[in-house]
């Protein structure tokens, strides 16, 4: 039977933790690298720094306390590129230190034979048989896994929802129009369409109205740090216009 069931549940990756000493030394690492940041938060003696590769669906999270192993323990972490050559160079561009191109003389990540890793690109020039390795101030490995083309079954087939009718999406607008004036109303200046997103994103997956205000709600105050307050605020785009 195939693993590719129809009826299975999602189940994505969607982090990786690890531990660093120096949690603002390791932000600025992979700041210089592109990634994105997606949140930096602190709670006592805990803090945890989320970022995300270049249009990669997996983020890390690093920091203090984030899991029980001592900084510098992740080891084969893999970046996937689809020309190992031209990412090597880039990163060096940005000062990162990157090995050399290597293989692994028994297949990929083999490290059961003796010199498992050989110099060199895959004599046989395969997709997903040539890497380079580079590391993070603290020591966390990453390899660099260049993929130029899948194995057949190697990519889940995606089926696109249907596209929303107009009148459907005419009316949902209005229901998000209504109730993102109680939020206006009650939160600080923000751009409508910055809440509108995360409620229309749920309601068309299946949330309830009152699921999706809490998922917006939710996104504001992580992603833009707004919160309820009782003092009025002035919108930032006029509800005549935008809402």
């Amino acid at each position: 039977m195939s693993s590719n069931q129809v009826n299975s549940p999602d189940m994505k990756l969607e982090l990786v933790l690890f531990n660093v000493s120096d949690v603002d030394r390791a932000r600025a690492f992979y700041e210089n690298l592109g990634w994105r940041v997606d949140i930096d938060v602190v709670d006592g003696d805990f803090r945890g720094v989320q970022m995300t590769p270049p249009n990669s669906e997996a983020s890390i999270i690093f920091g203090k306390g984030v899991t029980p192993d001592p900084s510098g323990s992740a080891q084969n972490l893999v970046l996937v590129v689809d020309n190992l050559d031209a990412t090597r160079a880039a990163l060096i561009a940005h000062g990162v230190d990157v090995s050399e191109v290597f293989h692994y003389a028994d297949g990929p990540f083999n490290n059961a034979v003796e010199n498992p890793r050989g110099g060199g690109r895959d004599p046989q020039g395969r997709s997903y048989f040539s890497f380079a390795s580079f590391k993070d101030p603290d020591g966390n490995e990453w390899l660099l896994q260049e993929i130029t083309e899948r194995l057949p079954g190697r990519e889940w087939t995606v089926t696109q929802a249907p596209a929303t009718d107009i009148p459907t999406l005419a009316n949902l607008l209005r229901e998000t129009a209504e109730h993102h004036d109680h939020y206006e109303k009650t939160h600080a200046e923000h751009h409508w369409s910055d809440w509108y997103a995360p409620y229309l994103s749920a309601r068309q997956n299946g949330s309830s109205p009152e699921n999706a205000v809490a998922a917006a709600d939710r996104y504001m105050e992580e992603v833009f740090h707004i919160s309820a307050t009782t003092t009025p605020v002035t919108p930032l785009a006029s509800t005549a216009t935008a809402n």
